[in-house]
């Protein structure tokens, strides 16, 4: 079994996560940028941690075999801090790197005017630099926030199949569904999403356009329900290929709407491995 994590926080985890998740089959991750629990009082201290999600957590994660590319952005919570706000004009210089596969994360956390702006602003960027976008919606009001994030993505000219609205459940997965966007859940011991009620959307919802992640962030979760889930929709009757489609072959297709996932160290492929993705060749 091979998997790809779409949105998980290494910088939270140790190094016993990395091997881990290796021996389980955990070949490459996707690192958004988040909120670090600890508020931060300048650009400069953004700076710093975009400069490790592209040199040192790549670096930590080869050591294990795992291929590791980030997202950036002003994450929803700091957007309100008038101290980080310039972190904004931080962005391209980042955006342009080649292991930045996407704008994120973006979206919500409270709904304020401040994060409808950065919102509204960074999904300008994902056109200009041409990523696909990964949208946090808010852990309070959901419903709401869900519809609001659909409303501002529509209006910003971004495709819909170019963003992945993440955090759903039962009560909004059907209106991202709906809209063309790509649906993600976040599996969690205790909150969120449970690889058994996952299940039961995949089979209501289908395969299509679902990333499925274990975001392993400082809080209680587990790096390792990626493949808990795996797990779990083998015994409730899907397929080894529609395993490998949700935890594989999905997040290679969102991602390689880049241009920049490289993949080349994990599978040793030189060429684009799946259809519709567009994965890097080695050496360019």
């Amino acid at each position: 079994m091979r998997i790809f994590d779409p949105h998980i926080h290494m910088t939270s985890r140790t190094t016993d996560d990395y091997a881990r998740m290796s021996a389980a089959g955990v070949l490459a991750v996707v690192e958004p940028a988040f909120w670090l629990g600890q508020p931060r009082t300048n650009p400069g201290s953004f700076a710093d941690y975009f400069d490790s999600l592209i040199g040192w957590e790549p670096y930590r994660a080869a050591q294990f075999g795992i291929a590791h590319h980030a997202t950036i952005a002003l994450n929803p919570k700091e957007a309100n801090d008038p101290r980080c706000r310039p972190v904004l004009d931080l962005l391209p210089r980042y955006l342009d790197k080649d292991r930045v596969v996407a704008v994120g994360e973006i979206g919500y956390d409270s709904m304020t005017p401040e994060e409808d702006d950065a919102f509204e602003r960074q999904l300008a960027l994902a056109v200009e630099h041409e990523l696909p976008a990964l949208v946090h919606t808010p852990h309070r009001d959901k419903a709401r926030g869900t519809r609001r994030t659909l409303e501002v993505v529509a209006a910003s000219g971004i495709e819909p199949g170019r963003v992945a609205v993440d955090h759903l459940n039962e009560v909004t997965v059907g209106l991202v569904h709906d809209s063309g966007c790509w649906m993600g859940f976040s599996i969690y011991p205790q909150t969120k999403m449970s690889p058994p009620r996952m299940v039961e959307i995949l089979r209501t919802h289908g395969l299509e356009r679902v990333l499925i992640n274990s975001a392993a962030d400082w809080g209680v979760s587990d790096p390792l329900l990626t493949l808990e889930t795996a797990e779990a929709m083998l015994a409730a009757g899907f397929t080894d290929d529609d395993v490998d489609r949700v935890l594989w072959r999905n997040p290679v297709e969102f991602y390689g709407q880049s241009g920049r996932l490289d993949l080349t160290d994990v599978t040793g492929a030189t060429e684009p491995t799946f259809a519709g993705s567009s994965i890097k060749r080695g050496g360019e």
